[in-house]
């Protein structure tokens, strides 16, 4: 039985990944992290089938311990500080697990077995100020967030640990992946949610930041997929993953609202606190190799995976279970 470890096993893409893995037939292992009050809602159905390992991107022999532990064939890396508005707020902290927690993992598997296949969770956020659209995985970066920033230290210590030490070491450019997993503070699920309470008569308005911003968003479900096939080729290669499609934070909105029934612009209102510091405004993937060479596309659309978001938080907001 092949066996995987996924750092960040809680989050909305480590749960994806999992269970794919599980259905695969993997023995998964998950890193994660201690705390007082321990967070596995996202795998509460999936749990019992998993080998969780307490371990910590700041601390290295912590997982130089779980990876002889589990002893993987590949070690999925998706862990980070993700969230772009707290990369301002904490900008050392997101270095320290965004950026160097990626060498502190990579190292780990050079001295435990460098021959285990490594996946980093790269962003398009590393594209930023883009001057060219779409953007393909020779599209220089110009980041635009501390976030962004860290996430470029991690993809080039990745591309340099495959380079010096012939490691299977890989980066998946992944543009915006959403689903109903997707945290509170996330845009897409700020609406979701938004667009769910006011449908139940919960709240009657929705503040937002920039309207204009545009993002290329897809199915978190169709994007793990993704992940798995760049460890299973012959050769390591990083690929941008997207749907190709643009869509504003307005056209999230309009498709949330509209599915509940509601006129989006009655109850949505621009919050100028909510702007960025330093915006991005466009990001386009161009998939081209991907489709080639991975034969991987996306099969959720964008209105369909807003108005499956919005559906559940109806769910979750009656009280009602949510497994989607």
């Amino acid at each position: 039985m092949k066996r995987a470890l996924i750092t960040g096993i809680t989050g909305q893409d480590g749960s994806y990944l999992a269970e794919l893995l599980l259905t695969k037939g993997y023995e998964v292992h998950g890193v994660v992290r201690r705390a007082s009050t321990e967070k596995f809602d996202r795998i509460s159905h999936i749990k019992s089938a998993l080998h969780l390992h307490q371990a910590d991107l700041l601390d290295q022999r912590s997982l130089v311990l779980a990876i002889e532990a589990a002893r993987p064939a590949e070690v999925y890396n998706l862990a980070a500080q993700s969230f772009v508005p707290t990369s301002w707020a904490q900008p050392i902290l997101t270095g320290e697990f965004t950026g160097l927690g990626v060498t502190r993992v990579l190292e780990s598997i050079r001295q435990v077995d460098p021959s285990i296949r490594f996946y980093q969770a790269s962003s398009s956020e590393m594209f930023g100020k883009v001057k060219t659209s779409p953007q393909d995985e020779s599209t220089p970066f110009h980041p635009r967030s501390p976030y962004g920033v860290a996430k470029v230290y991690g993809h080039f210590i990745t591309v340099n640990y495959r380079e010096s030490y012939d490691m299977y070491a890989v980066s998946g450019i992944l543009f915006n992946h959403e689903s109903p997993r997707r945290g509170l503070e996330f845009v897409t699920r700020h609406v979701s949610d938004g667009a769910a309470r006011i449908a139940l008569g919960l709240a009657d308005k929705l503040p937002m930041g920039n309207l204009d911003a545009e993002r290329d968003w897809g199915f978190a479900g169709d994007y793990v997929d993704a992940m798995w096939r760049m460890l299973q080729r012959d050769e390591p290669r990083d690929y941008v993953i997207g749907t190709g499609i643009p869509h504003s934070v307005r056209d999230v909105c309009r498709v949330a609202f509209e599915h509940v029934g509601l006129d989006w612009e009655a109850h949505v209102e621009v919050d100028p606190g909510r702007f960025r510091p330093a915006e991005v405004d466009h990001l386009t993937a161009d998939n081209s190799r991907a489709r080639e060479e991975l034969r991987w596309e996306p099969v959720v659309q964008f209105e369909e995976l807003v108005r499956m978001m919005v559906d559940a938080d109806v769910r979750r907001l009656k009280g009602e279970a949510v497994t989607a």
